[in-house]
């Protein structure tokens, strides 16, 4: 049944055909809201995997453990996967940017708690600006769409 016919169909079982309307309205509103919003899922996925593909590369001990580094190279595979999807509609300098700027302060929190790496003042401040960068493209740049 086409879809036209699904909401004419509601309309008339409905005992307040307004309310039929209002639904409709609102699940299209739902819809495209969901539709702006995966794109930037995809960014999140893409950008954890990536995370979680490094630090199996740290514990594969270069490529010498089996089971980190198949870790490794499904989590990238994945990763790579999402940011394309991510492409879509993302422009590429914006998403790279992104899961790039992102993986990396990431990367610097899991190996400061996880493998108990230092981090010392200019990496930190270092790590502060590109997460500033990513906000203020994320904030203000005319090139995402909103």
């Amino acid at each position: 049944m086409p879809h036209d016919e699904v909401e004419a169909d509601q309309l008339v079982a409905s005992p307040h055909p307004r309310a039929a309307i209002g639904a409709t309205a609102l699940c299209r509103r739902r819809s495209k809201s969901v539709t702006r919003a995966l794109p930037y899922l995809y960014l999140a996925l893409a950008i954890a995997f990536e995370v979680v593909g490094t630090s199996a590369l740290k514990a594969s001990e270069t490529l010498t453990r089996l089971v980190p580094s198949l870790v490794s190279l499904i989590a990238y595979t994945a990763s790579f996967v999402f940011l394309a999807l991510s492409l879509r509609t993302i422009p590429i300098g914006i998403a790279y940017a992104m899961w790039a700027g992102l993986g990396i302060v990431l990367i610097a929190l899991v190996g400061w708690f996880w493998f108990r790496q230092t981090l010392d003042v200019p990496a930190l401040i270092g790590l502060a600006l590109i997460v500033g960068g990513v906000f203020l493209v994320n904030a203000f740049s005319q090139s995402l769409p909103h």
